[in-house]
């Protein structure tokens, strides 16, 4: 699929890049010098909420994809996401996705750098500048649009008891961090999650990410220990080890 020149020893094929609206804004950065990169598909970010509507979504991306777009390899801009991408395949393209539970990964860099963070802080909700231009991030302005909506659709009363069970899921966390690669609007990202914690009573992080990772799923080649990359026709499921996901046909370990 390859051909000579470049890439070590040989170019880059032509990637086509599906991935989730929450990293847009740091992939269209990274790409836009990268002439082998041939299409780039965004999808809504929340799929994760609902994993088989992903599964199935992110499947028919795919498949338009391959239809329309002269790609050798299609690139997921997703982890494992809630199993949500699990079980995906191509019918004539490679398929690469990064061993990353979630796009965290991707913005931290390092599967290892992100356990280790939560190891430290298991109470920690990650806001990111796509996480929070697309998703209404916990803090004062969700709590308010929220009751809002619930009193709208079913009273008052009802609107203050759903209220009470929200917050109560918010007291599993304590800590609102900020990862950034250095993309998008971070100052107003970092106030809005200061302001978030400051309202939550929870305590404010900023996390620097490293774009490495990004950048490698982007460029290639793609080394097995950060990424699985599969023939046409395979898929990969999740593992229960460090590895979080191998190919559907490594029966070892595989969860």
């Amino acid at each position: 699929m390859c051909r000579q020149m470049g890439w070590g020893t040989t170019q880059p094929p032509r990637v086509a890049i599906v991935t989730c609206a929450v990293i847009e804004q740091e992939i269209r950065h990274f790409a836009a010098d990268l002439a082998h990169v041939v299409h780039i598909e965004v999808l809504e970010q929340g799929l994760h909420n609902e994993p088989h509507r992903l599964r199935t979504t992110v499947q028919d991306a795919i498949d338009r994809v391959e239809d329309r777009v002269d790609a050798e390899a299609i690139v997921l801009g997703y982890g494992l996401c809630s199993r949500g991408t699990e079980g995906v395949r191509t019918r004539r393209c490679r398929l690469v996705i990064t061993r990353a539970h979630d796009c965290i990964t991707l913005l931290l860099g390092c599967r290892q750098r992100y356990a280790d963070y939560a190891v430290k802080h298991p109470g920690t909700y990650w806001y990111s500048p796509g996480w929070i231009q697309c998703h209404v991030a916990p803090g004062e302005a969700r709590y308010h649009l929220l009751r809002q909506q619930y009193v709208e659709k079913y009273g008052e009363d009802n609107a203050d008891y759903l209220m009470e069970q929200e917050q109560a899921w918010f007291a599993h966390y304590d800590t609102a961090a900020f990862v950034d690669l250095g993309v998008g609007n971070l100052d107003e990202g970092v106030r809005f999650t200061e302001q978030c914690a400051r309202w939550l009573g929870w305590r404010f992080d900023h996390q620097c990410g490293n774009p490495e990772l990004l950048r490698a799923l982007l460029t290639g080649p793609w080394p097995d220990d950060r990424f699985v990359v599969l023939e046409p026709g395979r898929t990969f499921k999740m593992t229960a080890d460090e590895r979080i996901i191998a190919s559907a046909d490594d029966k070892d370990r595989c969860g």
